[in-house]
């Protein structure tokens, strides 16, 4: 088992947080790190809501008018979202961008940023050969934020193990993945208090993200409402305040995250569908933990 020593850690501002990498030192290791932060680089420059260029801003401005081509990663991600969508009976929507606008969690884009309401998003996004994208209505704009990280933790992962290193980390601002023989222990915050600990996750092999209650650690020490939007009523869930889901790959964990902080305990079929697990923070701070993440959960004391 490879040691803390053993290890080389670097970090960088990406995607909106800090991402870091992780990985067992070797002849290689410089080189599958900078590798790593390549592919999530590249994942931001194709998926970011903010970007001119990227894939995601092409699509918000094109892909009502004509059929428009995205990056084949790009594509992959929105194959997911679309999944994930039908799954959830519409739980899971990255066509909530125009209600993010609305409630100043997204920039306007000076375009119509009206609202496409949830049972007006159904099937708004086809997917075509070519990784070609259409989107059926003229009021539809998606935002990649719940799923991106996720499956830029993936690519990073994906990278390091292609390097041939023994043992890997990566985690996005709390969206992480691992390999190797070593189990890594993430703490959960509490997502009203974010200085208490609820408890902690032995990760090995595995991915975890968690969504909670938004914090700006330089403005205040209060949490503020979740960004995370029910389609339901284009607001912010009020009855989850915190969601954490281990699963095979962080593109899944990151995107299940937010159908758990919506859907809470209704959630179990998808989950299980998906193997994956979750805990979760109630707004009265009641925690549940689904059964087969109780042995890999420590609450704290």
């Amino acid at each position: 088992m490879a040691t803390a020593s053993a290890n080389i850690r670097r970090a960088r501002p990406l995607l909106g947080t800090f991402v870091e990498v992780e990985v067992a030192a070797g002849r290689r290791s410089m080189a599958a790190i900078d590798a790593a932060f390549e592919a999530v680089a590249q994942v931001h420059r194709l998926m970011s809501f903010h970007e001119r260029d990227s894939d995601v801003s092409r699509l918000n401005r094109e892909a009502c008018h004509r059929l428009t081509a995205v990056h084949p990663w790009t594509f992959r991600v929105l194959e997911m979202a679309v999944e994930i969508h039908r799954r959830s009976n519409g739980i899971f929507d990255v066509a909530v961008a125009p209600a993010l606008q609305a409630i100043g969690l997204l920039p306007s884009t000076g375009g119509n940023d009206s609202i496409a309401h949830g049972s007006r998003r159904h099937d708004a996004i086809e997917l075509l050969p070519g990784h070609a994208v259409r989107f059926r209505r003229a009021d539809i704009a998606v935002d990649l934020g719940g799923i991106a990280k996720g499956f830029a933790v993936d690519r990073a992962l994906e990278v390091l193990r292609g390097f041939g290193v023994e043992s890997g980390l990566v985690n996005a601002g709390g969206d992480l993945a691992a390999f190797g023989a070593k189990s890594h222990t993430v703490h959960i915050r509490h997502p009203r208090h974010p200085g208490q600990l609820v408890c902690s996750v032995e990760v090995c092999n595995e991915a975890l993200a968690s969504s909670a209650r938004r914090r700006d650690p330089f403005e205040k020490a209060e949490t503020a409402s979740s960004a995370v939007i029910d389609p339901a009523t284009d607001q912010p869930p009020e009855l989850i305040d915190g969601a954490t889901v281990r699963a095979p790959s962080c593109m899944v964990a990151d995107a299940l995250t937010k159908i758990v902080m919506i859907g809470g305990t209704d959630s179990g079929d998808l989950l299980e569908h998906y193997e994956a697990d979750a805990l979760m923070i109630s707004s009265d701070g009641s925690l549940q933990i689904t059964s087969d993440l109780h042995r890999a959960v420590h609450l704290a004391a």
